[in-house]
């Protein structure tokens, strides 16, 4: 599950990075700016995905559920 979970939580990142790229191409080549939006929507989706992913990751493999804080 854990495995998972980071393989899932790497391929979030890499489409978020990607995208990323994508924009900053587009805007290079002067793209249009509908292509820009679609590309910013595209990304703040796929972060929200990978921060979600973490956030998950966080709770079940992060330990210390529950304890005394020290």
């Amino acid at each position: 599950m854990q495995l998972a979970l980071n393989i899932l939580i790497g391929i979030a990142m890499a489409a978020a990075a990607i995208i990323v790229l994508l924009g900053f191409f587009n805007m290079v080549r002067g793209g249009s700016g509908n292509m820009s939006q679609k590309l910013m929507r595209a990304r703040v989706i796929a972060q929200a995905v990978a921060i979600a992913l973490l956030l998950a990751a966080l709770y079940f493999f992060g330990g210390n559920h529950g304890g005394t804080g020290s």
